[in-house]
């Protein structure tokens, strides 16, 4: 159940008191929000490409390399960046107030990043040669991301009994189950894949893990490890969360001028974009929702610090903007001070409608959708191989080849069916939890 903030009340208890509230509106509703439109545009990409205008696809797809913009699509990614920050205190602060050792969420954050990393990575190797590998590769990918989904589920009873009841026990035996068949399943299709030249996945002598880039999920991964560790430092200390922002943003023109090169990490990670701009989005999250944990902060005064934010995020956009540009391939410090005040911006219409003026038929469908978004992008994102397997792609690529607004329509159906069936699954019980 989301929690909604009143007016004259902080958003929510600080993380010492051990009363956290289990949802907050604003955040569920923008999370939705973003996994909506991330669907969209994704599914919009399948569209004929004489169909779909420039501003509807990424900056870097219509112009050529070294051009500096952006479109809305841009901000996607970043979107999702900004709320994992804003995420971090609820969830970490919930911990360490019922008096976790700090060790423990440390591995909690480890095994969280690992996992991110090994979806990411099999998600970038999707494309498995037939031939080479013997058997479709349709069916690999459709098992991977189902897969994906069982070893990272967890079922509970619809009605929740009390703890310890047979239900609840039974649940929890499934829930174990399902992982370990998931995991395991990953496991051996990432020993079967081959690619169009055979390579594989994984090499045992020597043992090795072949990937071009991380995925979107690894990207998260990292960003979510630095925001992490940022918040154990800092806390809700604002000033030093801030400080941590600005330093992150210090990478990017760092790597360019070579300070990392001789770094062991980066021979395994960009320290400018990934580590650096990347994870500052996330830590600008973490930022933001410090203003929420904050009791002393009224609604007036957590409205005036985030206007303050948009703004001079918005300015630094502009000065930074002349020696990288805005880029997303390449993460430049403009194209995240951009999408971060205009995050922020979002988010704080969701605050003041959902939280403040409790506007609930405005926020509460993206909130209800905002609640498990991983299993949603799972299901969008291997949606092409499902209904391959049942011999439904040529009729749903027909239905976006008339024109842009049939286009549109398909999309936005598609993203309004995967939300509403995600919601269906976790009301059933079903969720899934790194």
């Amino acid at each position: 159940m989301t929690t909604a903030i009143p007016a004259n009340a902080p958003a929510a208890a600080s993380p010492a008191s051990g009363n956290l509230r289990p949802r907050i509106t604003s955040i569920d509703a923008l999370r939705g929000l973003i996994m909506f439109t991330m669907i969209f545009v994704n599914d919009l990409a399948g569209a004929p490409r004489e169909l779909v205008p420039d501003w509807m696809v990424h900056f870097s797809d219509r112009h050529p390399e070294g051009v500096s913009g952006m479109t809305f699509v841009d901000l996607v990614f970043p979107g999702f960046l900004f709320i994992v920050g804003m995420s971090i205190p609820f969830a970490l602060g919930s911990r360490l107030a019922k008096g976790e050792a700090v060790g423990k969420t440390m591995v909690h954050i480890l095994i969280r990043t690992l996992s991110l990393l090994l979806l990411g990575i099999l998600m970038v190797n999707e494309s498995p040669n037939t031939k080479v590998m013997g058997w479709s590769a349709t069916w690999w990918t459709g098992l991977m991301y189902f897969s994906a989904m069982l070893a990272f589920c967890e079922i509970s009873p619809p009605a929740r009994p009390a703890d310890g009841s047979k239900k609840s026990r039974l649940c929890q035996w499934a829930s174990r189950l399902l992982r370990g068949l998931g995991l395991a399943t990953l496991v051996w299709l990432a020993f079967a894949f081959r690619g169009k030249h055979g390579q594989r996945i994984i090499t045992l002598q020597p043992f090795a893990i072949h990937h071009d880039w991380y995925g979107i999920l690894g990207l998260i991964g990292w960003a979510y490890l630095v925001g992490s560790l940022v918040y154990l430092l800092f806390r809700g200390h604002r000033t030093a969360l801030l400080g941590g922002v600005a330093l992150l943003f210090c990478f990017y023109p760092a790597d360019k001028n070579g300070v990392f090169d001789h770094v062991w990490l980066s021979h395994f990670v960009d320290f400018g974009g990934t580590l650096g701009s990347q994870a500052a989005i996330t830590v600008a999250g973490v930022l933001l929702a410090s203003s929420l944990l904050d009791t002393t902060l009224t609604v007036a005064g957590r409205v005036r610090f985030t206007g303050w934010f948009i703004v001079g995020c918005a300015a630094a956009a502009v000065l930074v903007q002349g020696p990288y540009g805005i880029s997303k391939n390449d993460a430049t410090p403009a194209w995240c001070l951009w999408s971060c005040a205009i995050t922020a911006t979002l988010w704080l219409i969701f605050y003041l409608l959902g939280d403040v003026r409790r506007i609930t038929p405005l926020s509460k469908p993206f909130a209800l959708a905002g609640q498990n978004v991983l299993l949603a992008y799972l299901i969008s994102e291997g949606m092409e191989s499902f209904l391959n397997l049942l011999h439904l792609g040529d009729w749903y690529d027909h239905l976006a080849e008339s024109s842009l607004a049939a286009a549109c329509a398909r999309s936005a159906g598609c993203g309004a069916v995967i939300l509403a069936l995600t919601a269906g699954l976790n009301r059933l019980g079903f969720r899934l939890k790194l």
